[in-house]
């Protein structure tokens, strides 16, 4: 009786056991379904990249967020020489000088990149993008070179570009030079700043005193200013900073070394000005004179004149990249510019898109990836640093940047990576990974995720556009700028805060003999079921 009372009990749970079982077959099925093979593929090392260095054409050195001035030399690309064409604009129109005006002094001022830092009472500076500790000699002459905004071949339409090739220009046309205004020698840049006395004290009776930041300055002489400013009160050269461009057309800044060492740095324009201090009789005659400022600011077109003087072994290196396999190393230069190319997933085209015999135009590992349609969960290009070739360096480049290399834009990581910030070095810092260093503090690697780039390609057909890459110190504003002709292959425009920097490196290419630190295409993608 017993044994018969629990048979129906077993069954019952023999029942549910057998459910369950089921149930989770029936589970495993559908989540594959759903699923498919979520398994992780390894770094695909085999994904092909071209990369090889082209030395740009000259491009395009107006409108820049900041200027160079001086003479840089780089243990591996040499010395490269920064000289300056300044187009200077009145701070007031139609000035009034006063009775018997007398200009006193004159006073050019260029302020340097600096941090103000105050320990106490005390006040220091840390300078910013300056290099080199060797004095050079800058001489100011009288521009006879008319700098126009507007391009006439436009029909006055669109932007006048200059380009950094203009010394040649100068070099051609000696009459394009005028007179010499001031030389300044044996210039060294220095973190000290000025300090003035006003003549006033403060509650504690205190002289107070006014401070100025680091930076070139220096006084010019009164007579040139005398004859070109003051004498000409009520002219119709200062009737309109138009007509004063017309009259004074600029001042040329030309910087020499007498060895291949020097000094050099940037500055912004809008805080470079020459100030002209004159005193003239009061109208009340019981006051005696007054003092007045007229300012000269930069604020009108600035050009960058740049010559690189490459060794030859360098120069030979980049003369003839092999575009159809890659070079061995990459060069990348600031400045005058040498920029890599990088073209993904190679040159190999026999298939069509129907991986049928028949080239298409596209290459066949992209056409495969393109049928197989992975879900791309990552993709790099990882620029190893050619250790053997930079042990010289002493300012590696923290930052280089990737680029659409045919629309001369930024990529789309470059628009959704959401480390966005106003700091230099970490600003889109997932796309554009900073320099990241060895156990000894060198350069070892730049890791570039390109992950939507590359899912674009292969999910939605995007043209495999060659990419560029270029050093930079400022990855905030890429301020892309036209060279002057098309380059192949299909270069138009680089960013302009590549020009700003003399730096550079060498990294392993696409066909390094180091297979380890050979460039590739790394993947990680999710196959469908």
């Amino acid at each position: 009786m017993k044994i018969k009372n629990l048979l129906p009990k077993l069954a019952a749970v023999l029942f549910i056991i057998v459910a369950l079982a089921s149930c989770e077959e029936d589970i495993d099925i559908i989540g594959s379904e759903i699923v498919g093979d979520n398994t992780f593929i390894e770094p695909d090392q085999t994904n092909s990249v071209i990369a090889y260095s082209r030395k740009l054409v000259p491009i395009q050195t107006n409108g820049l967020s900041a200027y160079q001035l001086g003479v840089n030399n780089n243990p591996i690309y040499g010395k490269s020489t920064a000289n300056l064409l300044s187009q200077v604009t009145l701070s007031e129109i139609e000035p009034e000088f006063g009775d018997s005006t007398s200009l006193d002094s004159v006073v050019l001022y260029i302020p340097f990149f600096s941090e103000t830092q105050v320990v106490g009472e005390e006040t220091t500076y840390k300078l910013d993008s300056v290099y080199g500790e060797d004095p050079i000699n800058i001489s100011l002459f009288e521009s006879n070179y008319f700098l126009r905004n507007l391009d006439p071949e436009s029909g006055f339409q669109d932007s006048q570009n200059y380009y950094s090739d203009l010394e040649k220009t100068f070099d051609n046309n000696p009459g394009l030079i005028g007179d010499l205004i001031f030389e300044i020698e044996d210039f060294v840049p220095s973190d000290e700043g000025f300090t003035f006395p006003t003549g006033e004290v403060d509650e504690n009776d205190d002289p107070i005193v006014e401070r100025l930041a680091p930076g070139l300055r220096v006084k010019l002489p009164v007579d040139f200013f005398q004859q070109k400013i003051i004498d000409m009160e009520g002219s119709p050269e200062l009737l309109s900073n138009n007509n004063f461009k017309e009259y004074f057309r600029g001042i040329y800044f030309k910087v020499e070394s007498a060895t291949d060492t020097g000094s050099f740095f940037l500055f912004r324009p809008s805080t470079a000005n020459i100030t002209l201090h004159y005193s003239f009789d009061d109208e009340d005659e019981d006051s005696g004179r007054n003092d007045e400022t007229l300012q000269l600011n930069f604020g009108g077109i600035n050009v960058s004149l740049l010559d690189d003087e490459l060794p030859e072994n360098i120069a030979t290196a980049i003369a003839n990249p092999d575009v159809e396999n890659g070079d061995e190393n990459l060069y990348i230069k600031g400045g005058d510019g040498i920029a890599g190319v990088v073209q993904l997933f190679g040159r190999e085209d026999v298939l069509n898109a129907n991986l049928e015999s028949g080239s298409n135009g596209v290459p066949d590992e992209l056409d495969i990836l393109r049928d197989q349609k992975p879900l791309i969960n990552e993709a790099n290009l990882v620029f190893y640093v050619d250790k053997s070739k930079t042990s010289a360096l002493e300012n590696e480049p923290e930052r280089v940047i990737i680029f659409d290399a045919t629309n001369g834009t930024v990529l789309v990581d470059y628009l959704v990576d959401p480390m966005s910030s106003e700091e230099l070095l970490t600003h889109k810092t997932n796309h554009l990974g900073r320099l990241e260093k060895d156990a000894n503090g060198d350069g070892d690697f730049y890791k570039i995720k390109l992950t939507t780039h590359v899912s674009n390609l292969i999910n939605n057909d995007s043209t495999n556009v060659p990419l560029g890459l270029m050093v930079t110190d400022n990855v905030v504003q890429p301020n892309f700028q036209d060279l002057e002709n098309t380059q192949s292959p299909g270069l138009k425009r680089v960013p302009g805060t590549s020009v700003l920097t003399p730096k550079g490196t060498i990294l392993h290419g696409s066909n390094s003999q180091n297979e380890d630190r050979r460039l590739k295409l790394q993947l990680f993608y999710t196959k469908p079921n």
